[in-house]
């Protein structure tokens, strides 16, 4: 299938796409940060109301992007076609949307969104900001019941939005909005077919293929494989197929309100997704259950996957009141919401994209010029040689991204040192450094190595300059702090593995050249061992025992790191 789109350089795509968006609704939407993948509503932040702030791939509008509006969400991060926004981002929108009352972040289930959210949280509450979480869950093929958790997040989400928005607006605190976004998507269930697929704009590649009269049942957003491959059916065939998923799980009574909400994937016409709601509504009367509200169109799509989802909602009173209540985006509006404040200035020449930039973080001087600080300006330059082997590396057992993302991370945080002063505090240069390598190429590695950096922050927070004594705690630190983001677990045959082992080895060591040749030893046996392993988490654990006699590739970054760190000490 040949690349067939109207747009201009693909890799343009989507900063074209946020400054069309500044340009088309000043009214609505200003950018919050310099790159304006961080948009928020143009009144934000409103004073003494919980933000709610969402994001993830572009490729889905009007999903993330189309619903920050009154009654919806305050802010967006906004990543590739595809891919997780990076944790500064997310950090931006963040700040810009916090009215004092804490931030709730509402986005779907997704890895990588998951890492970069939960860094982007740890990046604010350095500052003083409260969030809380809520993963929109409701694509009910996408794993089995007793594992709801696990869902990934489609069109549903539209409804968490919903009534999370018009709780912010009542006035309830985080926790209060919070319940109300878990319950909405605890109550929520979705189930979706592809016809064909997508074409990425810097790919030029369909994302799968489907042979003509074929569809695909349970197919995800991003092109994620289904659970039935088969011959096209009828439209009833179809939606019954949905309901009869759906209804077993949330089992409505006679009597009981749902909403019903028929989407559009990019390129299905609104004529057919009004057969699916025909069928529904039918269905729906004959069991004697009552729709409170119905929404037909497109609400999350795939660039131009043609395909259908239904999401079905339960309601009880609150839900349906909140559900009921004034919304209003560039994407979708329902009542009458008071009115906005003009656009902030225009910056750049796009209208919308002024307003206040986030404070800067105060960043502590000691008087004494920092022996890390010029040790790691000396090491990181050393690093992006390595990046074909770790592409290499990486291919085999992943993405093939890792060379990329340790190359840029390096750049990244040299350039956040650079900017630093000689006498930075120790904390403060970790966060610095922790930030930079999160969001240079945004990952699962990068997001894991981003937040073990800032928890390790905190435990050097009273230490102006560390020692190599100190080495130990911050490298434990590190590995307790993937661990728990990452969920690994010692085997598993990740970077963790060496990092516990560099930690233990580095217990007790006198001085930074024994403490550097520690590590580099204990790194070296780890990854040796662990060769032998099938690799357990992420990506990896895909290859299955194809993976036993490849060495796990980010265990491999942390040893080159190590290695060119002990060249360097003296």
């Amino acid at each position: 299938m040949a690349l067939k789109k109207i747009i201009n350089k693909p890799e343009d795509f989507v900063d074209e796409l946020t400054e069309s968006l500044l340009l088309a609704h000043p009214d609505r939407l200003r950018a919050a940060s310099a790159d304006r993948r961080a948009l928020v509503r143009a009144d934000a932040p409103v004073p003494s109301r919980v933000g709610i702030v969402t994001g993830g791939g572009s490729g889905h509008l009007p999903l993330f992007l189309g619903y920050v509006g009154q009654g919806l969400a305050t802010g967006v991060a906004v990543g590739n076609v595809f891919s997780s926004p990076s944790a500064e981002q997310i950090a931006a929108a963040t700040r810009a949307s916090d009215g004092g009352a804490g931030v709730l972040y509402l986005y779907g289930n997704y890895g990588g969104d998951i890492y970069n959210f939960d860094l982007a949280a740890d990046i604010v509450a350095a500052e003083g900001i409260a969030t809380a979480t809520v993963l929109g869950t409701d694509d009910i093929l996408s794993a089995p019941r007793g594992r709801e958790s696990t869902r990934r997040g489609v069109a549903g989400l539209f409804f968490a939005y919903k009534t999370a928005g018009a709780a912010a607006d009542r006035g309830d605190d985080l926790e209060g909005v919070r319940e109300i976004a878990q319950r909405t998507v605890d109550a929520t269930r979705t189930m979706g077919v592809g016809l064909s697929p997508t074409i990425l704009p810097a790919a030029g590649r369909p994302t799968f293929t489907l042979a003509d009269g074929e569809m695909e049942v349970g197919i995800g957003i991003h092109g994620e494989p289904g659970s039935h491959r088969g011959p096209l059916e009828s439209a009833d065939e179809i939606t019954d197929r949905f309901l009869t998923e759906i209804l077993a799980e949330l089992d409505p009574a006679p009597g009981q309100r749902v909403a019903v909400l028929v989407n559009g994937l990019g390129a299905t016409p609104l004529e057919e997704l009004y057969l699916v709601y025909r069928r529904a509504h039918q269905v729906l009367a004959e069991r004697g259950v009552v729709i409170h509200r119905r929404y037909i169109g497109e609400f999350a799509t795939s660039l131009e996957m043609a395909g259908a989802s239904l999401s079905l909602l339960l309601l009880d009173d609150e839900l349906a009141e909140l559900l009921d209540a004034p919304a209003a985006s560039p994407f979708f509006s329902q009542g009458q919401p008071a009115p906005v404040r003009p656009a902030a200035r225009a910056v750049d020449g796009v209208p919308g994209s002024g307003g206040d930039a986030p404070s800067e973080v105060r960043v502590r001087r000691t008087g004494s010029p920092s022996a890390l600080r010029a040790l790691l300006l000396d090491v990181l330059p050393a690093l992006p040689a390595h990046a074909e082997e770790l592409r290499a590396l990486d291919a085999r057992l992943g993405d093939g991204d890792l060379g990329i993302t340790v190359s840029a991370g390096a750049e990244a945080v040299r350039e956040a040192l650079l900017g630093l002063p000689e006498d930075v505090h120790a904390a403060d240069l970790l966060r610095a450094a922790g930030v930079a390598f999160a969001s240079a190429n945004p990952s699962t590695f990068a997001a894991l190595v981003g937040t073990g950096l800032l928890h390790a922050a905190a435990e050097v927070d009273g230490v102006a300059g560390p020692t190599a004594a100190d080495a130990a705690r911050i490298t434990e630190a590190v590995a307790r702090r993937v661990q728990e983001r990452g969920g690994a677990r010692r085997g598993d045959k990740t970077f963790l593995d060496v990092l516990l082992a560099v930690a233990e080895a580095l217990s007790g060591t006198a001085d930074a050249r024994s403490a550097a040749e520690a590590a580099v030893a204990a790194a070296e046996r780890t990854v040796a061992e662990t060769r032998e392993l099938a690799s357990s988490r992420g990506r990896a654990a895909w290859v299955g025992q194809r993976s036993v006699g490849e060495a796990d590739p980010g265990s491999v970054a942390v040893l080159r790191f190590l290695e060119a760190l002990r060249d360097r000490v003296g």
